[in-house]
């Protein structure tokens, strides 16, 4: 069974902010990548978000990450083809999420904050209403903590299908597969030497994933 499920596991590179990043996803070919419109060093305006979508290889869907932003901003880049899924890091609750939803009918990845502070830590309660979660190290920025949290607080999880995030690395995402077998791998820093995206480090992660994911 957990060999059925590894094979299923997909890949999302976040944080692309430069053509040069498109680029290097369009040859390695993540399943996912992902722009970010929320306050982050990563930020990318709209029009950019535009020019990288037209770029990027048709294969690879592209995810919008917000926090605590407007429904109706996060609807026209849904509806105007820039993005394919939305990624809330924010407060947005269930009824935010059935709202974006009625406007654009987009699917949904809503992150969940875990505590890193030591021991395996309690999972905390699910928000409803979302395709999928993205389970990351809890931090002050709402993600891009480049740590990991303890995986053991999703053993026994049941759920939504969910992204894993938080410190992985070309080095460890094979380990994180087998231990979890995520839905999706989700990875930014790891894949970034001095905070500028590595296309060498995003071949080397894309191709980890995949290995690890053969039956």
């Amino acid at each position: 069974m957990q060999r059925a499920l590894r094979r299923m596991t997909k890949v999302k590179i976040c944080g692309l902010r430069r053509l040069e990043d498109v680029d290097a996803a369009n040859r390695a070919v993540p399943d996912f990548v992902g722009f970010v419109f929320a306050e982050s060093r990563r930020r990318v305006d709209v029009a950019l978000a535009a020019t990288f979508r037209e770029r990027l290889d048709s294969r690879i869907a592209s995810v919008g990450v917000f926090v605590n932003q407007d429904v109706e901003f996060v609807a026209a880049l849904c509806r105007d083809g820039v993005i394919s899924l939305a990624q809330l890091h924010g407060d947005e609750d269930g009824e935010a999420i059935r709202r974006l939803r009625e406007r654009c009918g987009c699917e949904v990845i809503k992150t969940v904050g875990i505590c890193d502070g030591g021991g395996v830590g309690v999972l905390p309660a699910l928000p409803l209403g979302a395709e999928y979660l993205l389970f990351d190290t809890a931090s002050a920025a709402r993600g891009g903590a480049g740590r990991a949290f303890d995986w053991r607080v999703l053993a026994g999880y049941q759920g939504p299908p969910y992204f894993l995030a938080g410190g992985l690395t070309a080095a460890n995402v094979a380990e994180a597969i087998r231990t979890l077998a995520p839905f999706a791998v989700d990875v930014s820093s790891g894949v970034e030497t001095d905070g500028v995206k590595d296309a060498e480090k995003i071949e080397r992660f894309v191709h980890s994933v995949r290995v690890a994911a053969q039956p």
